[in-house]
């Protein structure tokens, strides 16, 4: 069953992804690249690409979420492993992108509770969020409210947009973080 918190006069229901929903997610997404820095990907990718992208996470049993309100797809996310060599399998990195237009309406509240119990209940013990820019308080602020606290900053390590971009680290702990790997991550 899908989550569905209220916003406004609303509902935000979150769901898997369907193939059907990339399309969507792509326009949203190639938005924040042409006109955002919190990707640091400077040209959109295409629907092939962005279609292995899915894949890639969905082949992986992580979680790829999409946010609908009446219907329509108002934002998506997904959790990714944070880096690929064997130590680093119990932490993953979550990636949230919402509709232009609909900040502040919940969207990324929802997407971001509900990946956050999928990777918990699949036994990830760490989420990590690099957020690009500095500036971007949304995503921070989104992030800390769940959790999240600020474990750095790296200053000027993207150029975007004529500008150097900083890159922000949160990090929140899921389920018994330092306890002993166990279940199906605990290879």
């Amino acid at each position: 069953m899908p989550d569905a918190p209220r916003t406004g006069s609303a509902a935000v229901a979150v769901r898997e992804a369907r193939e059907s929903d990339l399309a969507a997610a792509l326009a949203i997404y190639g938005h924040h690249v042409r006109h955002g820095a919190g990707s640091f990907e400077e040209t959109p990718p295409d629907a092939a690409t962005f279609a292995e992208r899915h894949r890639a996470i969905t082949d992986r049993g992580l979680p790829y979420l999409v946010a609908e309100i009446d219907g329509e797809i108002v934002g998506y996310a997904y959790a990714g492993p944070f880096r690929t060599r064997s130590a680093y399998r119990f932490t993953v990195e979550d990636s949230i992108y919402v509709a232009p237009g609909r900040g502040g309406q919940g969207i990324g509240r929802a997407l971001l509770r509900a990946l956050i119990a999928r990777c918990t209940a699949l036994g990830y013990r760490q989420m990590l969020a690099l957020i690009g820019d500095s500036a971007n308080a949304g995503s921070v602020g989104l992030h800390r409210s769940l959790g999240f606290r600020m474990v750095g900053t790296f200053q000027s390590v993207g150029y975007k947009h004529g500008r150097w971009v900083d890159l922000v680290l949160m990090q929140r702990s899921l389920g018994p973080a330092e306890e002993t790997a166990s279940g199906r991550h605990g290879r």
